[in-house]
Parts: C-alpha cells; structure tokens; sequence
C-alpha cells in the first residue's frame, strides 16, 4: 500500500514522444484533417488570402466564443501582430493540439511558423441546478447535482469552504477520456481508503465510460451481490454529509450520480428529512422505512406460507373470509404472487419510460382497471391483490432507488421459498440473507456494520436519530482519523442553571 503522503506527490509521468508541427501550413492542417477522418463537422476559416487558419470542431467550439476571443482582436491587429493575442496559448505539439480542439478549442496557424495560437471556446449547455426528482425531500436544500462536473464540485465546495477538501482528477476510459473526480476530506478520510478507491480506478481499463453505473461495477467488492455497495446519490447536502463522516465521493463528467464508499446496509435508510427535522420525527420515520424492509420483502412470502401451510395461524373471524376468497382461485397461491409481482413491475416500468401526466395515468387507471378484473375473472384472489400493493408501497419508501430494486428482486427466492417449506422456508431465506449481509464488506468495511460487528456507540444513528447535540463522534464504520465532531454543545444549559 502506498504511503498517504504520495497523495499529495505529483506521479511522475512518462515522457511521451512529441510530434512538432512543420513550418508548412499546408502541411500541419492536412496532418489535422486527416486526424479527424475528415469529419465534417472540423471547419476551417481561411485568413489572410490563404496565409493562416482557424479550425475548430464545430460541434464543440462556441460560435459567440470564437467571435469575440479571435475575430474582433483579429482585426485590430497587423500582420506583425497577428501571433500575439493575449488570451492564445501558443502550441507546437500535435497530440496536445488534438485533446484541446476534442476540448472545444480552436486553432490558429499561420504559414511559415510551427506554432499554433489555441483559444478557449468551448461550449457549455448545462440545465439548471434543481432538486433531484428522485431525492425529494420536505425540508432542507432543494439544490441537485448535473450534468457538469465542475458545478458538482462548485456545489460541494460551497458547502465545505474548507482547505482540506482534496479533489483529484482522473480520465477513464480508453477511447472516451472520461474525467472522473475522487474527492474527501484530508484528515478526516482514512489514508488506506483513499489509497484503495484510487488504486481501484487506475485498474480501470476499458474503452469507455459513461456513467458512474460503469464506474461502481468495476470497483465494487462483490460484483454479484444483489446489495448495492456504494452509495448512489444526485444531492450535494447527502454527499457532503458523508464526506464530512469520513467517505470519499466519486463524480464523473457527464453524469449527475455522485458515487460514495464506503457503504453500510443501514446508510440506505438514511435520509435528509431525519436530520432537517426534529430527532424524534426523524426516529420515527427511520424505524418506518427499516419495518418496510420486513414487509417488503417478507408479507408475500408470509401470506403464502399461511394459505398454504399454516392455515392455523389464522384468526376465527377472519377464516371465512380468508377461505371463500382463495376457494373458487383456479390456481395455486404462488402463482397468484408471481402474476401480481410483475404485473406490478410492468405497471411500474411503463410509468417510468412513458411521459410524466401519460405514467401518472397508466400508473393509477391501469392498476385499478386491471386488480378489479383479475380478480373478478377468479385468477386473483382479493387478499393477494391486498398483500401485493402493501409490499410495492413498502418497497418504495427506501430514499434509495437501487436499495428499493433489490427488495423487490428478494421478493421472489422468498416467495419461492415459503411455497415449498412454508415458514421453515421464510426462516432458511432469512438467516441466508443476515449471513450474507454480516459477511459483505464495502472497501473495508463491513456492511452490516454497526451491528456486525457491534459497536453500541454507533447505534445512535442507526434504528434511532438521537438529538444531534449527543452526536459527537463520526460513525466507526468509514474508519476516520478524526472521530470526534464537536467539543461541547449545550453549554448555555448548564451555564443558565449555574446562574440560577
């Protein structure tokens, strides 16, 4: 492992052969057409009766830019001044000319000198900062993360207005050069993590990356896990909040998915609206999305089991009932719980790729006009239809939409399971998955953490959100160097009753 003070070491780059332009300008801007393939959207400006150019890749190179950084100085200017503009950067070097005009740059050369004038004109299209629509939240900061990198960190270091806020640079991918940022908290993040993401995204070597999606596959420590391991969000205040706990946040251009690690089972139950809102407000609100995790994944199962296996469990007043709506259903009950699972997928899935008023609409009509005629055509019975729609709802009000994915896949092996053991089949299900979860580690840590293993002091924000002024320790779970976050808190309390 490397020292953390080679964090802070330029590495030293290998010398990379030069490739100089020639004095020709025929020839530079023949070699620069052939580079590009002759693509048509790489314009030349001829100047000068044929004596200079300009070139850009009009695709990327801003119109207005390139009028008011070349062409109104260009025309003050003489021809004894014309490779004399202040704001041009002069380039002799044929690699570093093509990443710049892949930047948005344009190029000016003029015959008989080998050095290229390189402007800044690159484009920016950037939507504006607004709330994510998958993170909403009731109270707090309605502000979002983009599709621009450099806004990302600019939203971050609003926040953090702090020196020790490190953020380096990385580029991925072999054919698209995506610019990935590693950012954490100097002093407060762990040497050995920050050592560990880092090496984990140099390892990355393939021709493209797109999104952190590619990223988090590629570095995560149990690929075929169902369990996400990092945690995925598009707000600044969450990602913040971490890296003020020790974690380190991966961006990446193009993208408005920030990545952190490492992560904790219980990190997915977390959310801005516990810490915006009274502690016991958010206490209760905690301990209902972690009771949505059993329903979620566990009342169908359990429904199945009592219809199929344990109809004793049952209570008098409700045997009736229960018995006159499965008599006249043709089909087994795990038969019902799969149809009415996807169907509820496919509902969903349709709502999603359809537009925002046509998915409201199919969402409410198509459930409604298809639970009444499933089952008034005999294949559903009403109890299903009841237990089904709780466990969508219960699966949805995880604040993490790759945490509610995997509920919903559990759903199944669990059904599966309870259909053919009954409640044996629940319990064998369910010590598999505390197993799972107790052997998983995220970057180091372990993922069930605190529980497994236990540590008691870090139970305050796990099932319960105590009063943020008991909080005065960061979690173990990220393992930072700095573990306490404030001094003392309250002490006008103690100083008022002193007075008294």
């Amino acid at each position: 492992m490397k020292p953390f003070k080679s964090l802070r070491q330029k590495p030293k780059e290998q010398k990379q052969k030069t490739e100089r332009n020639t004095t020709s300008l025929q020839e530079n801007i023949t070699y620069f057409v052939e580079a590009f393939h002759r693509s048509d959207d790489l314009k030349l400006r001829i100047l000068e009766e044929g004596r200079a150019v300009l070139f850009y890749l009009e695709s990327l190179a801003d119109q207005a830019k390139i009028q008011n950084e070349f062409f109104k100085p260009y025309m003050k200017m003489d021809d004894q001044e014309v490779m004399k503009f202040s704001s041009g950067k002069k380039v002799h070097d044929r690699k570093e000319i093509i990443k710049l005009l892949l930047k948005g740059h344009s190029a000016f050369a003029i015959d008989g000198s080998a050095d290229m004038l390189l402007f800044n004109t690159t484009s920016a299209f950037n939507r504006s900062v607004e709330e994510p629509d998958n993170e909403k939240v009731v109270r707090g900061s309605h502000e979002g993360f983009i599709d621009n990198l450099m806004i990302n960190i600019n939203l971050i270091r609003k926040r953090i207005e702090n020196e020790n806020l490190v953020v380096t640079f990385e580029k991925l991918g072999k054919l698209t050069n995506t610019k990935v940022a590693l950012v954490y908290l100097d002093g407060v993040a762990n040497p050995q993590l920050v050592d560990k993401v880092k090496t984990r995204l140099k390892d990355i070597s393939v021709d493209f990356i797109i999104s952190p999606g590619f990223i988090e596959e590629f570095i995560e420590d149990h690929a075929y896990s169902p369990f996400p391991q990092m945690i995925n969000t598009e707000r600044p205040d969450k990602t913040v909040a971490n890296l003020m706990e020790g974690r380190v946040a991966v961006l990446s251009e193009g993208s408005s998915t920030c990545l952190m690690a490492p992560a904790t089972f219980f990190a997915f139950y977390q959310s801005p609206d516990d810490y915006n809102s009274r502690w016991f407000t958010g206490t209760f609100i905690r301990l209902i999305r972690l009771f949505s995790f059993i329903i979620a994944i566990g009342l169908p199962a359990f429904y199945i089991s009592i219809v199929g296996f344990h109809f004793e469990v049952i209570p008098k007043d409700l045997v009736i009932p229960v018995k006159s709506s499965i008599n006249e259903i043709a089909y087994p009950p795990i038969i019902e719980a799969l149809v009415m699972v996807i169907i509820i997928e496919l509902i969903r899935e349709a709502g999603i790729r359809l537009p925002t008023p046509v998915g409201q609409t199919i969402g409410i009509v198509g459930g409604l006009v298809i639970g009444d005629a499933i089952v008034r055509a005999g294949l559903v019975s009403n109890f299903m239809i009841i237990v089904v729609a709780l466990t969508a709802i219960a699966s949805f009000v995880v604040p993490s939409n790759e945490m509610s994915t995997t509920l919903r896949l559990l759903t199944f092996p669990l059904i599966i399971l309870s259909a053919t053991l009954g409640f044996v089949g629940i319990v064998f299900g369910m010590l598999l998955l505390l197993i799972h979860l107790s052997r998983m580690e995220s970057f180091g840590t372990p993922y069930f953490a605190p529980l497994a293993p236990l540590h008691v002091k870090d139970l305050k924000d796990t099932f319960i959100r105590l009063p943020l002024f008991k909080m005065n320790t960061r979690p173990k779970n990220a393992k930072p160097i700095k573990g306490k976050t404030q001094a003392t808190s309250r002490e006008w309390r103690r100083d008022g009753k002193n007075r008294k």
